[in-house]
């Protein structure tokens, strides 16, 4: 079955955000979206450490060690970017202020619930950060996730078994498989990943989906 590559996946998810947004990219794999926006689409990435103007990973042999994201990776500041507190930066995703979010995910639920801190395993390490304050501060919540985990189990599914970030806070998911639309309607698929078919999106996530639109 045909799959995208994480690298596919990310540049995907950079063509839909749009000129002018606002836009948190969550840790790990959302971070490398920033590597994929066109340099003549003008979007302000912000970080929540407090960065406004984020731009990609510098090359390498460039890093300053005092530039770096939430997950403590070195990235550069475009021209007029800026630097503020961490408490300003929690009010500008808390306030309504970012257009768009891009998170990962341990599953996402039909009708837009999200799950991505915590599997509930015994010796999890409480850790949900800055991920909820993402999920109800933002304008949309893109997911950008495999749809499959590596026991083969969908991520996408009719509901979250796993400790909840967000009630019905996610708009869409970005998978290596497809793209899906969530919401009160539940799922659907808006875009098919060539060679995959829309009988087997439904044999692998047991959800009854119908093509978007």
């Amino acid at each position: 079955m045909s799959r995208l590559s994480r690298e596919q996946m990310a540049e995907r998810v950079a063509r839909d955000i749009p000129e002018g947004a606002y836009v948190n990219l969550g840790i790990g794999l959302p971070t490398s979206v920033a590597n994929y926006l066109p340099a003549d689409k003008e979007v302000f990435l912000q970080s929540e450490n407090g960065l406004l103007g984020m731009g990609p990973a510098p090359e390498p042999g460039q890093e300053d060690p005092d530039l770096i994201n939430a997950g403590k990776e070195p990235v550069t500041l475009l021209t007029g970017g800026a630097y503020f507190h961490h408490a300003d930066s929690f009010a500008m995703m808390r306030g309504g202020h970012l257009d768009i979010c891009v998170l990962g995910a341990f599953q996402v639920s039909q009708h837009g619930d999200l799950a991505n801190w915590s599997t509930g395993a015994p010796d999890a390490i409480p850790a949900v950060g800055g991920a909820m304050d993402l999920a109800i501060g933002a304008k949309q919540v893109f997911v950008l996730m495999q749809l499959l985990t590596r026991k083969g189990e969908s991520k996408l599914v009719a509901e979250c078994t796993y400790p909840l970030t967000g009630l019905r806070c996610v708009s869409r998911v970005y998978t290596d498989m497809g793209v899906f639309t969530v919401g009160s309607e539940g799922a659907r698929v808006l875009e098919l990943v060539e060679g995959v078919t829309l009988d087997e999106l439904r044999d692998l996530t047991r959800l009854p989906l119908e093509m978007a639109g």
